[in-house]
């Protein structure tokens, strides 16, 4: 039992973050992290030692998200629920919020592994070292990808300011 508290201690927060950066949710990232957690409990007698244990666990998490997509299909996380925003006028606000959904535009519309490195550095807030890590790669891997994600952005977001100058 002590092997397992250790486990999660070392674990909990790139689970967590891994989840943050999926969900974009504080509140659900914790409570699948527990889930996550508590699935791995059961299943412990199933890992084989032929990866990291924080990519197994992060592949345990990604199963208990899509789960709870699907019993929650109706159910949409806002960009709102994951930022607290200072006032604003009207005018800001629309702006701000036409920027932000065209920033997660693009991010969705990159291939892969640009996308997920995106979500999990932007939004889970994870090192390159741990994103090489949850995606079986390495940190300078998890590097280039990000750059390259991260040019394909800057191209896309300079080219749709320069048409809305035409």
């Amino acid at each position: 039992m002590e092997d397992l508290d250790l486990i999660y201690r070392q674990h909990a927060q790139t689970v967590y973050r891994f989840l943050l950066a999926k969900t974009g949710s504080a509140d659900l990232a914790e409570e699948l992290t527990q889930e996550t957690f508590f699935q791995a409990v059961g299943s412990i007698g199933r890992y084989d030692g032929s990866c990291k244990i924080s990519t197994w666990l992060c592949g345990i998490a990604k199963n208990v998200l899509y789960s709870h997509y699907k019993s929650q299909r109706n159910e949409t996380v806002s960009l709102d629920d994951v930022t607290e925003r200072p006032t604003r006028s009207a005018e800001e606000t629309v702006l701000n919020e036409m920027d932000q959904q065209r920033l997660l535009a693009a991010i969705h519309r990159l291939p892969e592994p640009g996308r997920e490195i995106v979500h999990l550095r932007l939004l889970g807030g994870l090192s390159f070292r741990q994103i090489g890590a949850i995606l079986s790669q390495s940190e300078t891997w998890a590097r280039v990808n990000y750059y390259r994600a991260k040019q394909t952005l800057v191209k896309e977001w300079n080219e749709h300011e320069n048409k809305s100058v035409l």
